[in-house]
């Protein structure tokens, strides 16, 4: 599966020792503080199981009231961030189970409630003293393709892949967790790996990168001036030949470049609905471009879609389109002015 190397590294040590310290329950400040520290990469964590960015909002706010109600409840034999993690997991299965959502049986087009998930939050949680270990914020771990085939698994399968090889946890501690056996937490999570493996490979038109490379940067920026100048033939000679764009919540998955071609121009053609601004950002690990549209008579951009790309060999392989809801998680303005 490519999983980042399982050695524990010191800073997870020394993060474990310091978890373990005596947990003041009593002291609602102290203990307060100590629970909202973890909130990002709960947040992640969330994320990965729901693949919804609002829903994992709703699932942290759920897993933090469930701990401080909680709280007596803590032993402090074990580190608090595995507590929360507990706590977490098992009130997104809850979710899952109340909604009773359909596991979808293909990735993009059946999924959707996917969203992206910014990186600059990504970023500012692998930057904090509280920080998770490197799997947590790996673009092979948190890349949307990773995430929606994430979603065709079964809840309980896909919970147990999570914990069992991105927190990196025993197949002890994820049954503990889940109430169930070690020999079945076994058993999901080998067969929530064959079908991972499978469908990561007949899904993916490119490797696992580490991040937005230099060559992505390069794509990007002439894919934004293409669009911004309203030349279709230059964005379009820019796609790999089988490239797929999806558009969740939209059920569909367009495939080719003469698919491409025709969104391209009607979208920038004579029949356009207005003058385009981009801006480059990221999101998953992944280049991503803020789209701002000027609809005619109007004076300034409105933000209008998040656009996700994998790149491969200098071409774009997929475009995920995102409505314009989490501009703000960007750190993305909600207009442009008009400029020359």
């Amino acid at each position: 599966m490519g999983m980042t190397d399982r050695s524990i590294s010191r800073s997870r040590v020394v993060q474990a020792a310091a978890d373990r310290t005596a947990v003041p329950r009593d002291d609602a400040t102290l203990f307060g503080g100590l629970i909202e520290r973890h909130r990002r990469e709960l947040h992640v964590h969330c994320y990965r199981i729901l693949g919804s960015f609002d829903e994992a909002e709703e699932l942290v706010q759920e897993t933090l009231l469930r701990a401080w109600q909680g709280r007596r409840t803590f032993s402090g034999a074990a580190p608090i961030r595995s507590w929360l993690y507990r706590i977490a997991t098992n009130a997104c299965l809850d979710t899952l189970r109340l909604r009773a959502r359909r596991v979808p049986t293909d990735a993009f087009a059946d999924v959707p409630w996917l969203q992206p998930y910014p990186d600059r939050l990504l970023d500012e949680l692998a930057a904090t003293d509280a920080g998770p270990d490197a799997a947590v914020v790996a673009r092979e771990t948190i890349e949307l393709v990773f995430l929606a085939i994430l979603q065709t698994l079964p809840p309980r399968q896909r919970a147990v892949l999570v914990l069992r090889d991105i927190l990196d946890w025993s197949a002890a501690e994820t049954a503990e967790t889940l109430g169930t056996t070690v020999v079945a937490v076994n058993s999901a999570v080998q067969r929530a790996r064959e079908t991972l493996r499978r469908r990561l490979a007949a899904g993916r038109l490119d490797g696992p990168g580490t991040g937005p490379t230099d060559q992505e940067a390069v794509v990007v920026a002439r894919f934004i001036a293409a669009v911004e100048r309203g030349d279709a033939d230059a964005a379009v000679a820019l796609a790999h030949e089988d490239i797929r764009i999806a558009m969740p919540p939209i059920r569909a998955l367009l495939r080719g470049r003469a698919a491409f071609a025709d969104l391209a121009q009607r979208g920038l053609g004579p029949e356009a609905m207005g003058e385009w601004r981009l801006l480059a950002t990221a999101a998953n690990r992944q280049p991503a471009i803020a789209n701002y549209l000027r609809r005619p008579q109007a004076r300034s951009f409105e933000a209008f879609k998040i656009d996700v790309l994998s790149i491969h060999d200098g071409r774009i392989v997929e475009i995920v389109t995102f409505g314009p809801g989490l501009f703000q998680q960007f750190g993305l303005p909600s207009a442009l002015d008009e400029r020359a």
